[in-house]
């Protein structure tokens, strides 16, 4: 039985159709339909985070959830973060204290602590250290990703204090 629905995915702002099967996860579906390859494939258990993407402002771990699942959600990727080839404050903080090595956890920890920091912008170093320990990363060691977080969180408070009325 070849049982196929055509979805509408809203992706960093944008809508995409896809024909999927019910089973299909949504990273296939990011990467292989939509060509969106920054939420990385890593254990496809949901265990080590290089999957995560934003759904409705929530880190999700992307190859735990059916595409069908996320159709009326918007979802945001990596791709979402930097504008007009530029660089958005978070992955230039990840940039400046050498928050990656190989890359491959890069972008799952990014999505995960974009998410954190809008839901706790004034968060401290251990609840940054708390959150991030959901991802994993064999080549940091976790500090400078730690110190990527807390001085993006840090500087992010200092502009909405000089901007506020």
């Amino acid at each position: 039985m070849n049982d196929r629905h055509l979805i509408v995915l809203n992706v960093n702002g944008e809508d995409h159709e896809a024909l999927v099967e019910p089973r299909k996860t949504l990273l296939d579906v990011l990467r292989h339909d939509l060509g969106l390859t920054g939420a990385h494939a890593g254990c496809e258990h949901g265990v080590c985070g290089a999957c995560t993407v934003l759904v409705d402002g929530e880190p999700v771990r992307a190859c735990l959830v059916f595409a069908v699942q996320a159709e009326a959600a918007d979802i945001r990727t990596v791709e979402s973060l930097g504008r007009d080839g530029e660089l958005s404050d978070l992955q230039e903080a990840f940039r400046e204290h050498h928050g990656l090595q190989c890359g491959f956890c890069t972008p799952g920890f990014l999505m995960l602590a974009e998410g954190f920091l809008a839901q706790q912008p004034d968060a401290g170093r251990e609840e940054i250290r708390e959150a991030l320990s959901a991802n994993l990363c064999r080549c940091t060691g976790y500090q400078t990703i730690v110190d990527a977080v807390a001085a993006t969180a840090a500087r992010r408070l200092d502009t909405e204090r000089e901007t506020a009325p």
